[in-house]
C-alpha cells in the first residue's frame, strides 16, 4: 500500500458517520440506476420483439407513381434542392401490390432481407353463437409468414399443421376467442361483400399486442382471395430482416429501387419508441440524484477534514510531501468511498432486478406480460460508474485542491485559509 494511500485510509476513520453517509447514497444510487434502466429498456426491448415477430421488419405497401408535376420537377436543369423538393412533394401512391411474386424475387436479391411474405388484408364481420364484431382478414402463405414472424411461437392452443392443411381453418387471436367464446375446433362465420362463409378454429394465437389479438383473423391466402374476391396481387408485403437495425437504411434502398414505398419497423413505431426512450431518460436523471447527493456529501466531508487536519497537512508538507501529493491523499479518500459504494451498488442492483424479475404483474396493451421484464446489460453497470465517478470525484476536487494549498508557515502563524 502506497504511503498517500495508507494516510488517505487513516483520514477516512476520522469522519464515519459522513463517510457512511456518502457510501449508503453512492451504493442506492447505482443500485436503483441498474435496476431502473433494467427495466425500463426490458420492457421496451420486449416491444420491439413483440412488433418484429408480429409485423416484421419492414412494410412494403403502395406503389410509387410520379405526377406530372415530380416528372417535370426531374426534368428541370435548375439547382437539385428545387428538384428535391418538387419530388417528394409530386409522389402518388397506388394502394396494393400488383405483382407480389415478381416484387419478393426483386426484395430476396437484398443481401439483409432474411425472408418475404404477401398478405392480403380486407375487413369483414365475425358472428359466432353470442356476439358479431367487425374484424380484419389477413391471408398468408403459412410457410412464407412463418419466415417473417413469430407466429408459429405464438400458438398457445391448437397447431398449425390443421390450419396448413384444411382450406377452412383459422387463426385467431386469443383475445378475439375469448370475447366471441370460440375454442380450437368451434366454426364461425365471416361476412364478407354480401356473402356468409363458414370457417372453423385451427389455432389460437397471442402476441401480446391487444389491437391485433382482438381484430387479425388469419385464413390461408387461396380462402382469402375467394372470399374478399381479390383473384390476384397482395395488400401489403412483410419483409424479415438479419440485421434489424439497418432496418431504415434497408427500406430506403427498396423504396428508391423498386419505386414502392417501405417502411421501417423504427419509422412504423416512432411515437412508442420515442415514448420509452424519454421514460429511459427520465428515470435515469431521476435516481442520478442520490448519486448528486453522495457527491455534495463527499464535497462537504472532505471540506471538515482539511479544516480538521489542517496540522497534520502542514507536517506532511514539512515532510516534504508536494501539493499533488497532499492532493492525491484526498482524491484517494473519495476514491476508497466511490469503489465500496460502486461494487456494493452493483450487488444492490443485480439483487433486486433479480427480484424484480418475478413480481407478478398484468399488462395488456401495446404489449402482454405477466411479470416485470428485466434486461440484463453490462452498459448499465458501466454507465452508473461513470455517472458516480463523475459527480463524485469532481465535488472532492475543490476540497483537495483546497487541502494542497495549505502552507506550513500559515498554519503555525494561524492564517491558513
Amino acid at each position: 500500500m502506497s504511503p498517500n494511500l495508507r494516510i488517505a485510509s487513516r483520514f477516512l476513520t476520522a469522519r464515519k458517520r459522513a463517510m457512511l453517509m456518502s457510501l449508503s447514497c453512492i451504493v442506492l444510487g447505482v443500485g436503483l440506476f441498474v435496476v431502473t434502466q433494467a427495466t425500463t429498456s426490458g420492457f421496451e426491448l420486449f416491444f420491439i420483439r413483440t412488433i418484429l415477430g408480429t409485423n416484421g421488419a419492414i412494410r412494403i405497401e403502395d406503389k410509387i407513381q410520379d405526377t406530372i408535376r415530380s416528372m417535370a420537377a426531374a426534368g428541370n436543369e435548375g439547382g437539385s434542392n428545387f428538384r428535391i423538393a418538387m419530388r417528394n412533394e409530386g409522389k402518388k401512391y397506388i394502394e396494393g401490390i400488383e405483382e407480389p411474386k415478381l416484387l419478393t424475387d426483386a426484395l430476396r436479391r437484398f443481401a439483409n432481407v432474411a425472408g418475404v411474405s404477401s398478405v392480403l388484408r380486407g375487413g369483414v364481420y365475425i358472428r359466432s353463437s353470442f356476439r358479431t364484431e367487425a374484424v380484419q382478414v389477413f391471408g398468408i402463405n403459412l410457410d412464407d409468414q412463418l419466415r417473417v414472424s413469430d407466429l408459429e411461437h405464438q400458438i398457445v392452443q391448437g397447431n398449425l399443421d390443421d390450419f396448413r392443411s384444411s382450406p377452412s381453418g383459422a387463426l385467431l387471436g386469443r383475445e378475439m376467442a375469448d370475447r366471441l367464446q370460440l375454442d380450437v375446433g368451434a366454426s364461425f362465420v365471416l361476412d364478407a361483400l354480401g356473402e356468409s362463409r363458414r370457417y372453423r378454429v385451427s389455432a389460437l394465437y397471442e402476441t401480446g399486442v391487444s389491437d391485433i389479438d382482438r381484430v387479425r383473423v388469419y385464413l390461408n391466402m387461396g380462402e382469402a382471395r375467394s372470399l374478399l374476391k381479390r383473384p390476384t396481387g397482395a395488400s401489403f408485403l412483410q419483409v424479415n430482416v438479419y440485421d434489424k437495425d439497418r432496418a431504415p437504411q434497408d427500406a430506403a434502398q427498396i423504396e428508391a429501387t423498386l419505386q414502392y414505398s417501405a417502411a421501417s419497423w423504427q419509422e412504423r413505431e416512432k411515437v412508442w419508441l420515442e415514448a420509452f426512450r424519454a421514460l429511459t431518460y427520465s428515470s435515469a436523471i431521476t435516481v442520478s440524484v442520490f448519486t448528486l447527493i453522495a457527491g455534495l456529501a463527499m464535497f462537504n466531508t472532505l471540506a471538515m477534514i482539511v479544516m480538521e487536519k489542517t496540522k497534520e497537512i502542514a507536517i506532511l508538507r514539512s515532510m516534504g510531501y508536494t501539493r499533488r501529493d497532499i492532493s492525491r491523499i484526498f482524491l484517494w479518500q473519495a476514491a476508497i468511498v466511490l469503489m465500496l459504494g460502486t461494487v456494493a451498488g452493483w450487488a444492490l442492483g443485480a439483487v433486486v432486478t433479480y427480484a424484480i424479475s418475478y413480481i407478478p404483474i398484468r399488462i395488456r396493451g401495446i404489449l402482454s406480460a405477466d411479470t416485470f421484464i428485466v434486461n440484463w446489460s453490462i452498459w448499465h453497470y458501466v454507465a452508473a460508474t461513470l455517472i458516480s465517478v463523475l459527480m463524485v470525484m469532481a465535488a472532492s476536487l475543490i476540497p483537495a485542491r483546497r487541502a494542497a494549498r495549505l502552507e506550513p508557515g500559515d498554519v503555525i502563524r494561524g492564517t491558513a485559509q
